[in-house]
């Protein structure tokens, strides 16, 4: 069965002005709420289960495939479960338990993990909703209650019924409101479409203090009614499709055809408000380049916005930065200052906001921050201070920033001198699908260090590679790694890395025995570490399972110390043994140091090693066999000879030689005589 849609627009004389319910609000209201994704990240559970008794599943690729869930909370016996989400702007997995109608959110890691908490009333089944623009404000609601959290359900509040700014009602609940859905803005305001009325719930974003308007009220406002009943309906629908833009949607049945029309009415938030005598908004113009977009900040990274205001005359409004994740990311500095006129006389304020990773700001106790190993997520927020409800025009600045890896950031090993510059190796012959053979006895195709079954003949990839550095096979060697991003050198690395020869050769050592590396525990190298990538050799020691034998947390013991110590860089001079053995080594070097960077940072070089004499074509025991027996043959015959030829047999031998002596030296006298 298909259904045909036809909009409706409705008549510019009949949009609809903001304007109060009748007393005693006996009206059911209807709304709806939209939010922006940002991930493919989905969970599947049955909505009321037993906590213990509760099967949660997950998904990374937008529901394809699901795994099991399996959250800290879920051990305690108590309890049902009224939700999981995942809190982007907070990077957290919060859970929702009830019990004995009193409901509290647990989250998933450090430092929430650690206690639950403040709870709130929980009376009946609540939807949860996060409200655009990630930026840690949820809506809760259900026919008889509507509560908001500013901070990702670490407190939750019920939304008031205010009248200016006096309170009628402390619930909604006591309002004797029905509540059918929220439609939510990014703005943010919330409003909600009843039978006959329009109500405006004003969300300012703002960290609310002391003497400043209730964050959770509902302002009820005066206005005319809704023209022509059949506007409302079960079915209607609201959204915010622009700032200050409300749209309402109702469906019309169509008597004759099976379909429906759509009456389309569009209500001008900020022009209705202007009718309700309201006070101006004190900011002109807010505006920053930083606005809607995305940034990441690496570790020991910070990052620099810039934002301009211009208050209205005879005022002095005050811009607020905000972070939706003050446990990963920090305000270093934020300053504000006069920064010119404007061509009507009226001033312009700059503000320079500055941030750090909160771990670095030096300004929060370890406790607080969340774990510097986990990549994170915030979002900053740049709103004005006790921000009018005229003001619904004036968007807050909103920026994802991503406490992580800067993909822009790259690792290249130093060419000092290269086989190709010394005439080693031939340029063109290595751009020509150059070749070679790693002899079976200096490899092992599963890194294990035993030997193959049979040679291997090996493409060299020179377009990838280039020329490869020379190293000379006696002297120890280590390479010299730089950083650098968007093309630009940044700095030489002196941090932990690993190496690896992607063909398995393991015809080099490291001059560093575990016990010479001054380790305080067992150190990791690359049997251990592959054991439980089930064999992997790529890529299977990086920054995520690297643990340091210099770490006072480490407690394995440190049982073989003789064993070579595998980890270059850091705070050792360890340094790459060559055997005696010419040939090209591909190396895979990877950065494991966890506190240099987010990223997997690896890449890949070659070196050719040279200088090692060519091996002996005659067997090593055939050789020491036959040196031995010349050394003793030469031994034996110059205590022989002498002896000899004191004899009367010696005599006549040596007059012998010195007879024939005499003849060819006369002999080779005339023949030069003749010429």
């Amino acid at each position: 069965m298909s259904v045909v849609l036809r909009l409706q627009a409705c008549p510019l004389k009949e949009q609809l002005p903001i304007h109060p319910p009748p007393s005693p609000f006996e009206e059911t209201v209807l709304c709806v709420i939209f939010s922006q994704d940002i991930s493919k990240s989905l969970f599947a559970y049955l909505l009321g289960d037993q906590l213990s008794q509760a099967n949660v599943y997950f998904s990374d690729t937008q529901g394809y495939s699901f795994q099991k869930f399996a959250h800290k909370r879920q051990a305690e016996p108590d309890g049902t479960l009224g939700g999981i989400f995942y809190f982007h702007s907070l990077s957290q997995v919060g859970t929702l338990l009830v019990n004995h109608g009193q409901a509290k959110f647990s989250y998933s890691d450090h430092p929430l993990n650690l206690t639950f908490v403040l709870p709130f009333n929980y009376s009946e089944p609540l939807e949860v909703l996060i409200v655009p623009g990630q930026r840690g404000f949820l809506i809760f609601w259900f026919e008889k209650s509507l509560l908001v959290s500013v901070n990702e359900g670490q407190l939750v509040k019920p939304v008031v019924v205010q009248k200016g700014r006096r309170t009628l009602y402390s619930s909604i609940s006591e309002a004797n409101i029905s509540i059918r859905g929220v439609a939510a803005s990014e703005c943010p305001s919330l409003s909600c479409l009843p039978r006959r009325a329009l109500y405006l719930a004003y969300q300012p974003l703002a960290c609310w203090n002391e003497g400043r308007p209730n964050p959770n009220a509902m302002i009820m406002h005066s206005g005319k009614t809704f023209p022509k009943g059949h506007i409302w309906s079960q079915e209607a629908a609201l959204m915010f499709t622009d700032v200050g833009m409300l749209e309402i949607l109702t469906p019309v049945p169509d008597p004759v055809f099976p379909a429906f029309d759509f009456q389309r009415c569009l209500v001008n938030v900020q022009a209705s408000l202007m009718d309700l005598h309201v006070d101006d908004c004190k900011v002109e113009l807010l505006e920053g380049d930083f606005a809607d977009k995305m940034y990441t900040v690496d570790m020991y990274g910070t990052l620099e916005l810039t934002a301009l205001m211009v208050p209205k005359a005879g005022t002095s409004p005050v811009p607020l930065p905000m972070l939706s994740n003050p446990h990963s990311l920090g305000i270093h500095d934020a300053i504000m200052y006069e920064d010119g006129y404007r061509y009507d006389g009226r001033t312009m304020h700059r503000m320079n906001i500055s941030l750090r990773q909160q771990q670095f700001c030096g300004r929060a106790d370890a406790n607080f921050t969340s774990d510097i190993k986990r990549p994170t997520m915030s979002t900053i927020s740049l709103d004005i201070d006790d921000k009018e409800i005229s003001c619904v025009d004036l968007k807050p600045l909103t920026a994802l920033i991503s406490v992580g890896c800067d993909h822009e950031k790259e690792i290249v090993v130093r060419k000092e001198v290269s086989a190709c510059y010394k005439g080693i190796l031939d340029i063109m012959a290595l751009s020509d699908n150059y070749s070679y053979v790693i002899e079976r006895d200096a490899y092992d195709p599963n890194f294990r260090g035993q030997k193959a079954t049979k040679d291997q003949v090996v493409h060299y990839p020179y377009d990838r590679l280039g020329c490869p550095d020379l190293v000379y096979y006696d002297n120890p060697w280590k390479p010299v790694v730089e950083m650098w991003r968007k093309g630009k050198f940044q700095e030489v690395v002196h941090t932990e890395y690993v190496l690896q020869e992607v063909n398995g050769l393991f015809t080099y050592t490291y001059s560093l025995s575990a016990r010479s590396a001054l380790c305080r525990a067992q150190p990791q190298n690359w049997t251990t570490v592959m054991e439980p990538a089930g064999g992997e050799g790529r890529s299977a020691w990086h920054r995520e399972n690297y643990v340091s034998c210099h770490d006072a947390n480490n407690h394995a013991p440190l049982r073989w110390p003789d064993v070579p110590y595998q980890i270059l860089g850091g705070p050792t001079a360890n340094k790459v043994l060559f055997d005696e053995r010419n040939g090209i080594y591909i190396f895979r070097i990877s950065i494991v140091d966890p506190f240099y960077s987010y990223c997997r940072l690896e890449t890949t070089f070659s070196v050719y090693v040279y200088g090692a004499l060519p091996p002996s074509i005659i067997p090593v025991e055939i050789s020491i066999v036959l040196l031995t027996a010349t050394i003793l043959l030469g031994t034996w015959l110059s205590y022989v000879v002498p002896t000899l030829l004191h004899t009367g047999k010696g005599l006549r031998f040596k007059r012998f030689w010195t007879s024939l002596y005499r003849r060819y030296r006369n002999s080779w006298a005339r023949l030069w005589g003749r010429r």
